[in-house]
């Protein structure tokens, strides 16, 4: 079996640089004006599939002493903080202290193309260390502005040895940290310089063996019930086959207090950068697009989330724009799929978006986006590596996107890779730099601050207060509405006045599937998940959608029925496959 294994790795390394040498003969999409491709009506060329996607790798060299990254007349950079380890998430709490998460992803995501070692060699080469050796990762780290001069004053870690972490939360003296494989709560009080207590696990999350994309992004909803996850894709465009999507290319509700689940979206390949639009109470996302189609295909986009409502990932893109390589194909799924509001061009692989509304930057940034492009790898020159801005108005994107934080790039190689961004506690914007180790730290150059701290969590309205709209764009059909989830008498949870409709689903609710992926277990440590309340014990399970048929999700009786099993991490994951529309008899 090993004399296999390594045959096998071999054929695949030696495919690996036969492939390298081909693409680095492709020019194509040079002279394609990708400026095209930002806005709501972006242009879309013809989908093109080279044996290999056109590469052009920018290796990390880091900071050098005094270089710092760029920005336009009227801002500063400083460095906020340095000699981190791959910082990626950025969360603002009520009294100023800012916390990062420094993380670097799973190991072992299995090889099965000569496509996927080149890829693994790429990222090895375009995530970087920054200078000097690999620092301890996977941690959250706790920085303190003391006297709210821009400076850190003093700097702890409060949690080490995560899985993978990226999203945070925090409410109620409590902080959640959303893994690559669940979702955990921690006891946490305002000005605490530690965390000893042990997690408890809220749900699980859609982790191995594959795990393509690891990242979790986490938001608090705007009335406080509901915490919403983001959960990448495990492949590229489905090539892994559709049951190891489950649960997967989607943005999850969970209610806080039980764990209750539901798909809120799905057919978004790679969400990121979750975060609530503070006038309308929105919630937003960047989406990474799929790669393989050419260099101008697919424009990675921003745009506003609707409750369930479907983008198209992996059958079609942009809207119903087919993608020839995804097979069976769904014409009934690419008809219903919804395009995106705004783009960003492609490739641009935006991580990180936050508001401005309320910071203290100058008057030209105070009401829109921005957002982290951590820079494209797979086109023959590079596109991304900087920091952009969005205005809006009236709660939408209302012109182009600005290069506000750049220099990055140093020529061929990249100095660092902009992630997740944030508003400090004195209302300027911070910026992780994943590959140059580093939290950027953009002001007004006049030194202005707000007058209190602004934590990431307070800044929201929630829909039909006096602050948002009265009325919100009415949702898309729910899987959970088509398919016939439980109703509040049904051991279902009854949405709140003017809030979002409620979790349909509970932690073991979801009946088990042979073909599931292996579960992934829990973070070291940590408890097990909790119990899900008790049910009827002659509740009968809904009627499955031809969807969830297909998938092999079909919902089943209430947890807690003699029906149903105790179900494994992977196996109370949602279906992401939105269900037909219900027909009248």
């Amino acid at each position: 079996m090993a004399e296999f294994r390594f045959r096998r790795i071999a054929l695949l390394a030696a495919g690996a640089v036969l492939l390298v040498g081909l693409a680095g003969c492709s020019d194509e999409g040079t002279d394609f004006d990708i400026t095209q491709q930002i806005g709501p009506d972006p242009v879309l060329p013809e989908p093109h599939q080279p044996i290999l996607a056109d590469m052009k790798v920018a290796e990390v060299i880091g900071w050098q002493e005094g270089e710092t990254p760029a920005v336009p007349e009227g801002l500063a950079v400083t460095a906020y903080a340095r000699d981190l380890a791959n910082p990626r998430a950025l969360h603002t709490l009520p009294n100023g202290d800012v916390l990062v998460v420094q993380s670097r992803g799973p190991e072992g995501e299995p090889v099965s193309r000569p496509k996927d070692v080149i890829r693994g060699w790429i990222m090895a080469i375009s995530h970087g260390s920054g200078a000097g050796p690999s620092k301890e990762s996977n941690l959250v780290t706790l920085l303190r502005d003391t006297n709210r001069d821009g400076r850190v004053d003093a700097r702890y870690d409060l949690l080490e040895g995560l899985a993978s972490p990226f999203g945070l939360a925090f409410a109620d003296d409590t902080l959640y940290v959303a893994t690559t494989e669940a979702i955990l709560v921690y006891p946490y009080r305002l000005g605490e310089t530690a965390i000893t207590a042990a997690p408890r696990v809220l749900t699980p999350l859609p982790g191995g063996p594959i795990n393509h994309h690891w990242t979790k992004d986490l938001a608090l909803g705007p009335d406080g019930r509901f915490l919403y996850v983001s959960v990448g894709s495990n492949s590229n465009a489905m090539e892994n086959g559709l049951e190891a999507e489950k649960g997967r290319a989607a943005i999850w509700e969970v209610d806080r207090q039980t764990g209750a689940s539901r798909v809120f979206a799905s057919g978004l390949r790679n969400p990121n950068g979750l975060t609530f639009h503070p006038d309308t109470g929105v919630l937003w996302a960047v989406i990474n697009e799929r790669d393989e189609l050419g260099p101008d295909l697919v424009p990675d986009y921003m745009t506003s989330v609707k409750d369930g409502a479907f983008y198209g990932w992996p059958w079609s893109y942009y809207g119903q724009h087919v993608d020839p390589r995804v097979r069976p194909q769904r014409p009934d799924l690419v008809e219903r799929a919804i395009p995106p509001d705004y783009a960003l061009s492609s490739h641009v692989a935006p991580l990180g978006m936050t508001f401005t509304m309320g910071s203290a930057l100058p008057e030209a940034y105070r009401n829109g986006a921005f957002v982290g492009e951590h820079g494209s790898w797979n086109r023959t020159f590079f596109n991304g590596y900087k920091v952009v801005y969005v205005p809006f108005e009236n709660g939408m994107p209302s012109g182009k996107a600005q290069d506000v934080v750049t220099g990055f790039l140093d020529g061929e190689r990249a100095r660092g890779r902009p992630v997740g961004v944030g508003i400090d506690g004195t209302g300027a914007l911070l910026v992780a730099d994943d590959a140059g180790n580093t939290v950027w730290r953009v002001a007004a150059a006049d030194g202005s601050v707000t007058p209190e701290p602004l934590g990431t969590d307070m800044s929201v309205a929630s829909p039909g207060s006096d602050t948002a709209p009265a009325a919100t764009a009415p949702a898309a059909e729910t899987p959970g509405a088509a398919s016939g989830g439980p109703s509040p008498e049904q051991g279902g949870v009854a949405p709140p006045e003017g809030g979002p409709a409620a979790p349909s689903t509970a932690p073991g609710t979801v009946a088990p599937d042979t073909a599931a992926p292996a579960p992934v277990p829990p973070a070291t440590g940590a408890p097990a998940a909790p119990e899900a309340p008790p049910a009827d014990e002659g509740a009968a399970a809904p009627s499955p959608s031809p969807d969830e048929q297909l998938t092999g999700q079909e919902p089943a009786a209430p947890a807690g029925s003699a029906a149903t099993p105790t179900p494994s991490q992977t196996e109370i994951a949602p279906a992401t496959v939105p269900p037909a529309p219900a027909t009248t008899p």
